[in-house]
């Protein structure tokens, strides 16, 4: 009987208790829900946060900028407590009011971040938005495959590789490369020069084989593709599989983005997301996410302690002449990204 009694007393802390028991489906102090970039974050960092204060996360993904701004304009006030929006984004939503000012008080780990990603243009002050990693838009070779030598946007447009070319699947992305191919800015906006973008843009159509924003190095792991327009992190980790693809990084000056910790408007758990950022900003939660996800990483401690194996290999950690003449996108006005759309949606048919 006393056996019994002990095993429903046990069975009752487990059920009421989060942290005693180690389950997740309650929390002692609420739930934050975050909104971020497939396979973006360590989940082992997620799970830290969660272990040490007690916190239930709940995880939404999205694979674009535009499909986490269209989302959180279809959903009430409120849903999210975190996103985490690349440069131009940030720029779009404080613009529209949709974020709230961050504590700073509560971010005692910001003096971790390198102050060269600190006060950047898309937010002055740093006053919505604090980096968490960032990166480039390379390409990647196999050159076991491919016999053509390729340095730049420009070479992906070539008809020997037809049907060889993963890119991601975000137009920004895909036509700023087609505009920095063409030596203008990412950021155009003149509506004849946009037509010759088009024309330049849809050039590429045959060459590319797969959309993905996902996990586009499986392609390129597992030679259905060739030649990849990726992210560099992506680029990293298939080198690591795959000893024949090769980084490049284009000669025409690189897509460069970083990504950023915000809180949405109306946010019912502020408190928590600013516990869950400042500990994303620590020396061991960026380390976490490093290995998991070699991106660019601004936390300054972290970097320091990762070794020759992240701080010497360039397509994990960027070097600073591809991050200085490359260019980040800038939000565009409503009549030239209906143009941009209008453009993506042809390359896709």
């Amino acid at each position: 009987m006393k056996r019994k009694l002990a095993l429903l007393l046990t069975a009752t802390l487990c059920i009421t208790s989060f942290v005693g028991c180690g389950g997740k489906e309650t929390a002692e102090n609420g739930e934050l829900n975050i909104f971020i970039w497939t396979e973006y974050v360590s989940e082992s960092a997620i799970e830290s946060f969660e272990e040490e204060y007690g916190i239930k996360v709940n995880v939404s993904t999205y694979s674009s900028n535009e499909d986490m701004l269209a989302k959180l304009k279809s959903e009430s006030e409120g849903t999210y407590d975190i996103v985490l929006p690349s440069d131009y984004a940030v720029e779009y939503l404080i613009a529209q009011d949709k974020l709230e000012a961050l504590d700073k008080d509560a971010l005692s780990n910001l003096s971790n971040i390198d102050e060269a990603y600190l006060d950047e243009s898309f937010d002055p002050g740093n006053v919505y938005s604090v980096p968490y990693e960032g990166g480039v838009a390379c390409i990647a070779v196999n050159t076991s495959k491919v016999d053509k030598e390729i340095t730049s946007y420009a070479d992906l447009f070539d008809e020997s590789l037809k049907d060889q070319i993963v890119v991601l699947d975000d137009y920004r992305a895909v036509i700023g490369m087609t505009e920095r191919a063409m030596g203008l800015s990412m950021n155009e906006t003149d509506p004849e020069t946009l037509a010759q973008v088009e024309e330049k843009l849809l050039s590429l159509k045959d060459n590319i084989k797969l959309y993905d924003s996902d996990s586009p190095k499986s392609a390129l792991i597992s030679g259905d593709c060739t030649v990849g327009m990726i992210w560099s992190a992506e680029v990293a980790l298939s080198m690591d599989e795959n000893p024949d693809i090769e980084l490049v990084y284009p000669s025409e000056g690189a897509y460069v983005f970083l990504d950023n910790w915000c809180v949405p408007k109306g946010a019912k758990n502020y408190d928590n997301a600013m516990k869950f950022i400042n500990y994303m900003l620590s020396t061991d939660a960026a380390m976490l996410n490093i290995q998991d996800f070699p991106y660019l990483c601004p936390n300054t401690s972290a970097v320091e302690l990762m070794g020759d194996d992240y701080i010497a290999n360039e397509a994990k950690n960027v070097p600073a002449e591809v991050i200085s003449s490359g260019e980040f996108l800038s939000y565009l006005d409503t009549d030239t990204l209906a143009i941009y759309d209008d453009m993506w949606t042809k390359l896709k048919e």
